[in-house]
């Protein structure tokens, strides 16, 4: 409870400050994902952008991508906040957006990257989930230079908890005890398909009782009529199964304190 009064105050401290010097922060841009510093290929923001831009139009919650130069003298989460407040992340009246911010590492300061989430995000994402993909997903790959497969994992982490493919209680069990450690991928995809499916098998066996259908009828009927495809890890580099379609702006959206970041 503290940190998220603490959270809210630095929220209120950076639209303060930077509603007086807004010409700190780049324009509202036209895409989704920004690279202000080269951090990226042109290759892989364009992965990002269209994995991203599909998940906006498919549910209009937003995910955006800011990597900046430098922080103008600020903290990371104050800023990660000014920003998303700036750009309008997410939809008006819904604050569905997240707003992941990254500064690179130079030779005399650290890097640092921090996950802002609107207030109609948190269930799904709450501070302690934010913290562990920064430190399961994102810090273990940057420290290796593999900054796209750090902020690739993250946003599917993000999709895959805000479609609902797991909860954010199986997500930490899953990864229980493995922060900062860069745990095999393939083993949290087994846990987190083993959370999955049992409770398909739970969901097909009342449907099969309550229909009087073979059990093994009812998962495939289940499996078919799901509303988001895919499973853990299903979203691959490029946009996996997502549709196309452009960007269509940001919405207006406001950030409410929470979220939460890292340094490497």
């Amino acid at each position: 409870m503290k940190m998220k009064i603490r959270n809210i105050l630095i929220v209120l401290l950076a639209f303060v400050s930077f509603n007086t010097t807004a010409q700190n922060f780049p324009d509202k841009p036209n895409r989704i994902v920004n690279d202000y510093a080269n951090f990226l290929t042109a290759q892989e923001q364009n992965a990002l952008e269209s994995k991203l831009v599909s998940f906006s139009n498919q549910t209009t919650s937003q995910i955006a991508i800011a990597i900046v130069k430098s922080l103008d003298g600020y903290d990371k989460a104050s800023y990660a906040y000014g920003l998303g407040e700036h750009w309008g992340v997410g939809q008006r009246g819904r604050n569905n957006g997240i707003l992941i911010l990254v500064k690179p590492k130079y030779a005399s300061e650290k890097g640092e990257v921090f996950i802002a989430t609107g207030y109609g995000m948190e269930g799904a994402v709450p501070d302690a989930i934010t913290k562990r993909i920064v430190n399961n997903e994102i810090l273990p790959y940057f420290k290796q230079g593999m900054y796209y497969k750090g902020l690739d994992e993250a946003t599917n982490r993000i999709i895959e908890l805000t479609r609902g493919e797991y909860t954010a209680d199986q997500y930490r069990e899953a990864t229980k005890g493995s922060a900062g450690s860069a745990i095999p991928g393939i083993v949290i995809f087994l846990i987190i398909i083993t959370f999955s499916f049992i409770g398909r098998a739970k969901r097909a066996r009342h449907y099969a009782v309550g229909h009087n259908v073979p059990f093994w009828i009812a998962m495939g009927m289940l499996s078919s009529n799901r509303s988001h495809g895919g499973s853990f890890g299903s979203f691959s580099s490029g946009g996996g199964s997502f549709g196309g379609g452009g960007f269509g702006g940001f919405g207006g959206g406001s950030f409410g304190g929470g979220g939460a970041g890292g340094s490497w």
